[in-house]
């Protein structure tokens, strides 16, 4: 196939077919596409978007370009859910375990933080010991074990995308919706799930920052999962404050364990279940219940050993991941919270050490923002809007202003 004609085809608004998608994910995976017409391609794409049918198209090259779970037959449903990230969004590793406490398995496959937003695996990876790289032998050996995994993508997983991401990281094509929907559907449907739930999220800390930009970008996500015969459903979320109170990994892993121990952030709590309700036959009443009586606590437990981490850590791990200094951010005056700004808290949290600035850059797992109040609480002037977890003292200083541009007191 003539690649040069396929990338002129889809920059003058043509429809490519299944042919020439597979030919050239396929050529790209291989090496045989090089990077230069892989990049044009997807500026054409970024400008001309694709149909429903280019969508699917790609995803199914894309997903096939690697390994695809298999399962054992007569196996128990496959569940997992997809969240599109945000500030302090740690919903899986509630979860993954609350969902299998039904009898199905939750085979999820994560990432790390991107931006501002954290990331499952390096959450995860704050807990001593803690693997997110397991071969798919052992992975499957935990579902018939204890029902769940939680791990990275391997080299074997969607390695047209690993590829393809790395170029539109750099050719500013990151934001096509089409190459959104690919990239994270084909990672979705290579665990071969039964069924999936979307968290889509909008606002200041999302990528999408308008609410009717998440609900297209999730109707082009449920689409391509229906027509692969995956049971779709959805949530979009808001994202302009963050997700409980606490932003940084492994402040984020010690709010998890308040939940899975019947308590934490009722906003958070209320959308762990509002997910599980989408995809689990269990009453919500159950659900809840579950969270309350130590069932998904000691799932999580079970999850953490299996992965050779050390679960006696879980309840003191923010002694064993103690920043050096820990300060009040005191508010200036008394009021009503009216603005707790998730992008600008995000970034005071990269530049804590949370999160990346660039790809190789060390994750500091015990930095971050504690006891963050919530919009619409009201404070006291030199009450504490939020605890800075810091390196140093030159780290705390620094994110001080982004943090009085944060907040809003009314």
């Amino acid at each position: 196939m003539h690649i040069p004609s396929v990338i002129e085809k889809k920059r003058d608004g043509g429809e490519l077919t299944a042919d020439e998608i597979t030919t050239l994910i396929d050529g790209f995976t291989r090496g045989e596409v090089p990077d230069y017409q892989m990049s044009a391609w997807a500026m054409a794409v970024f400008f001309r978007g694709m149909t429903p049918a280019e969508r699917r198209h790609l995803t199914t090259a894309m997903m096939e370009s690697g390994n695809v779970f298999k399962y054992p037959k007569d196996s128990p449903p496959k569940i997992d859910k997809h969240s599109t990230g945000g500030v302090g969004d740690k919903v899986s590793l509630v979860l993954a375990p609350l969902l299998a406490c039904d009898e199905v398995w939750v085979p999820m496959i994560s990432g790390r933080g991107l931006g501002i937003t954290g990331g499952t695996l390096d959450k995860l990876e704050s807990i001593p010991g803690f693997n997110v790289h397991l071969d798919e032998k052992r992975a499957l050996k935990q579902l018939e074990r204890i029902g769940v995994f939680m791990i990275g993508q391997s080299e074997d997983i969607c390695p047209a995308d690993k590829k393809l991401y790395a170029l539109r990281d750099v050719t500013s094509t990151v934001p096509s919706q089409a190459l959104i929907v690919a990239s994270i559907m084909s990672k979705k449907l290579a665990e071969n799930l039964d069924r999936l739930v979307l968290d889509v999220k909008f606002g200041r800390g999302a990528f999408m920052k308008t609410k009717k930009d998440a609900q297209q970008l999730a109707a082009a996500m449920m689409s391509v999962g229906k027509s692969m015969k995956v049971q779709m459903s959805h949530l979009v979320s808001p994202m302009d404050e963050p997700l409980g109170r606490a932003v940084g990994n492994a402040l984020e892993v010690a709010e998890c364990v308040e939940i899975l121990q019947g308590g934490g952030p009722k906003d958070l709590v209320r959308l762990v279940v509002d997910l599980a309700a989408k995809v689990s036959k269990t009453p919500r009443a159950q659900l809840e219940q579950r969270l309350k009586d130590g069932s998904a606590w000691k799932k999580f437990v079970a999850l953490v050993y299996a992965q050779d981490g050390d679960a006696t850590t879980l309840e003191k791990i923010l002694d064993i991941r103690r920043s050096p200094v820990i300060q009040p951010f005191p508010a200036k005056s008394s009021g009503t919270i009216k603005k707790m700004d998730a992008e600008l808290i995000g970034r005071a949290s990269v530049h804590l050490g949370a999160g990346r600035q660039k790809t190789d850059d060390k994750i500091d797992f015990a930095v971050g923002f504690s006891g963050i109040k919530k919009i619409g609480e009201k404070v006291a002037r030199g009450e504490p809007l939020m605890n800075i977890h810091a390196r140093d003292e030159v780290s705390f200083e620094s994110v001080r202003p982004l943090l009085e541009k944060a907040v809003s007191i009314g």
